[in-house]
């Protein structure tokens, strides 16, 4: 049922959807969003949606509108109103305030012939033949077209801005989604040890490097470019091939083509080297100079993984 509804919202889309657009996009105000009830609710979770996708908004709940909260709409703000039935007691109040101020409303409603659906500027016909409620009472079906617009004009907000990932990382820096997009691994490597060794190093000394730096591997280096690498699996394949490593050094046993990511790459691009290789660290390194390593437990953590 509500599948069908959310379907059958595009039929009722006409020029009013993308007036809204353009009125939002031009407007050098913000965006306040009201309801009562549940589209209050629904309001608050479209006005979250627009200030992470660049489109400032705030909430102001019709009720406390009313009553003392209808200062938060300045001169150049853009005023959407939420109501199923346009008809609510604090509706029929507050339109005509707003009215008077001169700030233009949007209105997202199931009844465009309601007070709301007759005052408002623009129109966003929400209508839905039934809730999904078996009674028909309990705001649902509604409440999920009311949604469905106002995700729509975030979209198309966000498109008509050309909003990218970098713009989207600076709104959610917080969060899983946002490190993907901003987190560089410079910023995981520059926490970790850095576990390193010269060429001429000795097997006890590269043993004593890797044990103690809990990284299960070492850099090994050249000065301060590094020229190979040394895990715990090289000294496992060492030991199955001979008893007598006294005379051994780092350089006999490393691997001479480490897998490395420059420290100024995304950790989203560790990750995808990691995957590609089977491997479960890096050495971070600026121009063949070594500069740590990244863990792949670095990016569970992080929840890049």
């Amino acid at each position: 049922m509500q599948a069908k509804a959310i379907f059958n919202l595009a039929s009722l889309l006409n020029d009013n959807f993308s007036n809204s657009v353009a009125l939002i996009f031009n407007s050098k105000g913000r965006v306040i969003i009201t309801g009562i009830g549940k589209s209050a609710i629904i309001a608050s979770k479209i006005v979250a949606t627009l200030n992470s996708t660049g489109t400032p908004a705030v909430f102001m709940h019709a009720a406390d509108a009313i009553h003392g909260d209808l200062g938060l709409i300045l001169k150049d703000d853009i005023v959407i109103c939420i109501s199923k039935s346009g008809n609510t007691p604090e509706i029929k109040v507050l339109v005509p305030l707003i009215k008077s101020a001169n700030n233009k409303m949007i209105a997202i409603t199931g009844n465009p012939e309601s007070f709301l659906g007759q005052q408002a500027d623009y129109l966003l016909n929400a209508y839905v033949e039934k809730e999904a409620c078996p009674n028909n009472l309990a705001p649902t079906t509604s409440t999920t077209a009311q949604l469905v617009l106002g995700d729509a004009l975030a979209v198309a907000l966000l498109e008509k801005r050309g909003f990218s990932s970098k713009d989207f990382a600076k709104y959610h820096p917080g969060g899983a989604l946002g490190k993907k997009l901003y987190l560089r691994v410079s910023a995981i490597a520059a926490v970790n040890k850095k576990p390193k060794v010269q060429t001429n190093a000795s097997i006890k000394d590269v043993i004593i490097e890797i044990s103690e730096n809990l990284l299960g591997v070492t850099a090994v280096l050249d000065n301060t470019t590094i020229v190979g690498v040394i895990t715990d699996g090289d000294l496992r394949r060492m030991l199955r091939k001979t008893d007598n490593f006294k005379n051994l050094t780092a350089k006999d046993i490393m691997s001479k083509t480490p897998k490395r990511i420059h420290s100024d790459a995304m950790a989203v691009d560790a990750k995808e080297l990691m995957e590609t290789n089977g491997i479960s660290q890096l050495l971070v390194e600026d121009n063949g100079h070594y500069k740590g390593v990244i863990h792949i437990h670095d990016l569970v953590k992080e929840g890049i993984i």
